[in-house]
């Protein structure tokens, strides 16, 4: 199908941000129109210095002056990526330099750019300190709009995805955006529902097991219809999907299921939410962007 995305990738120079430019690499054949790369300088630390206006105006030429550096070199980076197809020279790389609160404004201008994905780096599995409240790259999750890419490893190519749902219009909505604008057409698609526990650790100890197997059978096969529709819809599009439904925990087992199954990316839908709520994730979705294996995209559902 003819894909036409507009990305925007915030870089702030680390290792991180560098490994999210890379993967590029891993979208290129998606259509790419165009490519925006964004850092953001964080003038609030500067202005609240106590020094004077003239002192503080000459600090922010010099860190524009280098963050323009940056963007260049992130430029080049980007554009090696997207050399390895002949759809390369048609997209368009594009640098802005922006100032304000880093996420509120990377989210602002994704929403002013109307882009179809943002990208952000993240420390991975080994650093949660990453995700402390206040991260930028939570809190870009939380407010964006549109779909989020968290980059945690080196991702030159997506070959292994797993979706993970739940039947919710959360979950439709992750899928149509998978189907429609970002799997590539050589990924292998793995669809997986996880149906939780049905009673607690206590009464699973009292309890006889046909009787716990009589509650839990009805949500396994609900599970199985829903990873079967879900698995018709890519099947259409010609893509190599397959299905899974295990028992336990959503999150641990999505995160296990995903680092046996030496997975690329895990994709999950996060319900939408308006104003304060906004900074709040769905705990299925907050548990897997902080401990998957892999990059993790969050595809937020439509409010209204």
């Amino acid at each position: 199908m003819e894909r036409n995305m507009k990305i925007l990738c915030a870089v702030d120079g680390s290792e991180f941000s560098h490994r999210a430019v890379e993967a590029l690499a891993s979208l290129v054949g998606q259509g790419l129109n165009e490519v925006v790369l964004l850092h953001v300088v964080e003038t609030g630390l500067l202005s609240s210095a106590r020094a004077d206006k003239a002192r503080v105006k000459a600090s922010l030429v010099s860190v524009d002056r280098e963050a323009d550096k940056l963007l260049q070199r992130m430029a080049a980076t980007a554009a090696a990526a997207l050399s390895q197809s002949a759809t390369a020279p048609r997209t368009a790389i594009r640098t802005v330099l922006a100032h304000g609160p880093v996420a509120e404004t990377i989210v602002r201008q994704a929403s002013w750019r109307r882009v179809d994905l943002v990208m952000v780096g993240s420390q991975g599995l080994s650093d949660i300190r990453s995700f402390l409240l206040g991260s930028v790259s939570r809190k870009v999750v939380s407010l964006a709009s549109c779909p989020v890419l968290v980059v945690k490893r080196r991702l030159s190519q997506i070959a292994r995805v797993v979706l993970a749902v739940d039947g919710s219009k959360h979950a439709k909505t992750a899928a149509e955006f998978l189907r429609t604008c970002f799997l590539p057409e050589s990924a292998h698609l793995t669809v997986l529902s996880v149906v939780a526990p049905v009673v607690t650790d206590l009464a699973a100890r009292v309890l006889p097991q046909p009787q716990i197997d009589a509650l839990t059978k009805p949500l396994e096969e609900r599970a199985s219809r829903i990873v079967a529709a879900f698995r018709e819809a890519f099947l259409k599009e010609g893509c190599a999907v397959t299905t899974d439904v295990l028992a336990g925990l959503p999150s641990q087992t999505i995160i296990e299921y995903a680092g046996r199954n030496r997975a690329d990316l895990v994709a999950v839908g996060s319900r939408g939410l308006t104003g304060t709520d906004r900074l709040l994730l769905g705990s299925v979705s907050e548990g897997i962007l902080k401990y998957a294996p892999c990059s993790v995209l969050i595809v937020r559902g439509r409010t209204g």
